[in-house]
């Protein structure tokens, strides 16, 4: 098993970060591009994130921004989200040294990326999700994501990754499929969200288990909802989790968002779970 980190907001810079990775015995660091200081054009300086990786012996993963948001309507937000995928690609390309070097070769370098609900509208009886009104205009932007980011890719071992967060509309399902179809692409399984939204999305997870490359790995309630919890501290059956992990040779990000619960949950899998 491929166990790393996130990026911490308190630490400020990366080689803070790839210490921490050292220290606590994780393979590589999922590098967040909602930080300013994982921005394109920082992830594109690769002799700056090669040299400490390579002094530590870990590897990088990326995490796409948030905000990304390829289906639009404004064609200028569009092109921008779309030049940052192409450019984030070819940075990535230069990374895959690193997996080759301290990583499983056999485990794709991932892009994980957040589906964009779009807008709504407020009726007096109901809300109307934009992409849902306008599907064929939604779709056609993932039929062109999915063309670009296959010729971006090309022949590299990169996966772009969709992860669940606060429930799939069935919008985005459709536009996931279209993905899906494509090898270039895959799944993320967030367990921490899934918990705290009801498992709305395990039928859907689980129906398309043979595209799942990547876990968010941390503990979470269904009520009240909470998520990122340090693992232990939850109600979730993690090590139900973790073996189907380990069962699809899946890369796990304990991802937390404090240094105490990250170590509470290097400690958590170094006493309860045998990897």
């Amino acid at each position: 098993m491929q166990f790393g980190m996130p990026t911490l907001i308190e630490n400020r810079t990366l080689e803070e970060n790839v210490e921490l990775c050292k220290s606590l015995g994780l393979k590589f660091i999922e590098l967040n591009m909602n930080f300013p200081e994982y921005q394109t054009e920082c992830l594109e300086r690769t002799d700056e994130l090669i040299r400490p990786a390579e002094e530590a012996k870990i590897y990088y993963t990326i995490h796409l921004d948030e905000n990304l948001n390829i289906a639009d309507f404004n064609s200028l937000v569009t092109d921008a989200y779309l030049e940052t995928v192409r450019r984030t690609i070819e940075a990535a390309r230069d990374l895959v040294c690193l997996r080759d070097r301290y990583g499983d070769r056999s485990q794709p370098l991932t892009l994980n990326m957040h589906m964009n609900h779009g807008i709504h509208i407020t009726l007096p009886d109901r809300k109307v999700q934009m992409y849902d009104r306008d599907f064929d205009t939604y779709m056609e932007s993932f039929f062109v994501f999915r063309t670009k980011c296959e010729e971006w890719i090309g022949d590299s071992d990169i996966r772009i990754v969709v992860e669940n967060t606060d429930g799939f509309r069935e919008y985005e399902k459709k536009a996931i499929d279209h993905l899906l179809e494509s090898p270039v692409f895959g799944l993320t399984w967030d367990i921490g969200h899934s918990k705290a939204v009801g498992e709305v999305d395990v039928p859907y997870i689980t129906g398309h288990k043979d595209r799942l490359i990547h876990f968010h790995i941390h503990d979470g309630s269904e009520d009240p909802p909470k998520n990122h919890l340090a693992l232990g501290d939850g109600e979730i059956d993690l090590i139900s989790r973790l073996e189907l992990a380990k069962s699809l040779n899946a890369r796990c990000v304990l991802e937390t968002k404090t240094i105490e619960a990250l170590k509470t949950s290097v400690g958590w899998i170094g006493g309860k779970y045998d990897s």
